[in-house]
């Protein structure tokens, strides 16, 4: 297994290459020089730009959405438009692109609303207004200074949404689809959801009270429709595709699809998983499909993410890391993110640094668990949340 291009800290796992960009060409230029017989794309941005297109066009196995699959993800707007056609439960919204439509779209979705980039802008084209003051600021940073770039160029104004938060993950090949178990990941920095939004500073698997019937019914309400309209636009959707949810007083609503695994709860949800998924996904890039239940080891799980100092605003990076060489548990897993090697230490080299998973037979368990690992890893202004997996905890 090889990652690209990865980081020391992978060498567990996967074995760093070099990539020279996110490119749909380097990618390729790559999986044809190790020969790969199955290329997984992670991040969003290759899968927007065509890189899996790109390399069925040259006959290479690959396990991700095309283009106009991923356009999902890639454009809020599109996913809003297909979510609408298809029925798929989600909240009003206008699509912004001048002053006239602001004013518009205020004037008819109300205060307080979320406002959102239309493109990808890396965790950080969401802002929720409270007042016309500061929808006029997003405005002018996003729309008129462009401080986005393309991405922000549309917005969409949507109404505000409360509830509790739940992400729901989905194998999706065509018209079929293969659900793991709900899991909630927490974006604020700060305990009770306070403070800067973020990447994610952790995640649990499952959610409480979300058993796997629900989960199936819920799946229901989301997936066929979303799919059906897809292929009625001509869209054969392949790869994972994950459904961010929001659960309200009226019921489920969709804030967003990702056309990827997401970070943190992947590394909460995969220890769960008690099959080897390469071969679904190998299966899924020849254009077969595993019939039957993806299976899970029936254990809960909670990830930790030890982030930098400074982050999400600017973190440093530097500060020598101990601990990861503790003896841990059964059951106990240590993700690395933001790490690079020097000498024989370990530092500081990004926002979110390390994820710290452990699996338990419930979730008091493991959260209990992935806290008394955490404990041990040290580095200089650590920010790590006390609160992740306990009730009521907004994210």
């Amino acid at each position: 297994v090889f990652s690209a291009p990865g980081r020391a800290g992978y060498l567990a796992e996967a074995e760093p290459v070099p990539l020279a960009s996110l490119s749909p060409a380097d990618i390729l230029h790559t999986a044809r020089d190790l020969s790969a017989d199955l290329t997984v794309i992670g991040p969003e941005q290759p899968l927007v730009s065509g890189a899996a297109d790109l390399l069925r066009r040259e006959a290479m196995a690959v396990f991700g959405p095309g283009a106009n699959a991923a356009m999902l993800e890639g454009s809020k707007e599109f996913a809003k438009q297909a979510m609408l056609e298809a029925g798929v439960p989600t909240g009003d919204f206008r699509s912004i692109r001048d002053r006239n439509d602001l004013d518009r779209a205020l004037a008819e979705i109300g205060l307080p609303a979320a406002m959102k980039a239309d493109g990808l802008a890396a965790g950080k084209g969401v802002v929720i207004v409270r007042h016309g003051r500061e929808a006029d600021e997003v405005f002018r940073s996003f729309v008129v200074d462009g401080s986005l770039g393309d991405a922000g160029r549309t917005l969409l104004l949507e109404e505000f949404l409360e509830g509790e938060e739940l992400s729901l993950f989905a194998l999706v090949d065509g018209d079929r689809y293969a659900l793991f178990p709900t899991a909630r990941d927490y974006k604020r920095i700060g305990d009770g959801g306070a403070g800067a939004n973020t990447g994610g500073m952790g995640a649990i698997v499952p959610v409480p009270d979300w058993t796997e019937g629900r989960a199936a019914e819920l799946g229901e309400v989301v997936f066929p429709p979303l799919l059906r309209e897809l292929r009625r636009r001509g869209i054969r959707y392949q790869g994972i595709l994950y459904a961010g949810l929001i659960l309200t007083e009226s019921g489920p609503r969709v804030l967003e699809f990702n056309c990827r695994f997401g970070d943190p709860e992947t590394q909460a949800l995969l220890p769960l998983v008690a099959e080897d998924l390469a071969e679904r996904m190998l299966a899924m890039s020849r254009g077969e499909w595993i019939d039957g239940p993806i299976a899970m080891t029936g254990e809960c799980a909670t990830c930790l993410v030890l982030a930098a100092p400074g982050y999400p605003e600017s973190a440093e990076s530097g500060g020598v890391i101990e601990g990861l060489d503790a003896p841990k548990n059964p059951g106990i897993h240590v993700f690395h993110a933001g790490t690079e090697k020097r000498g024989d230490d370990w530092v500081v080299a990004g926002g979110r640094v390390l994820n710290v998973v452990a699996t338990a037979e419930d979730g008091a368990r493991a959260r209990a668990a992935a806290y008394e690992a955490a404990s041990k890893i040290r580095f200089p202004g650590v920010q790590l949340r006390t609160d992740i997996g306990l009730p009521g905890v907004r994210g």
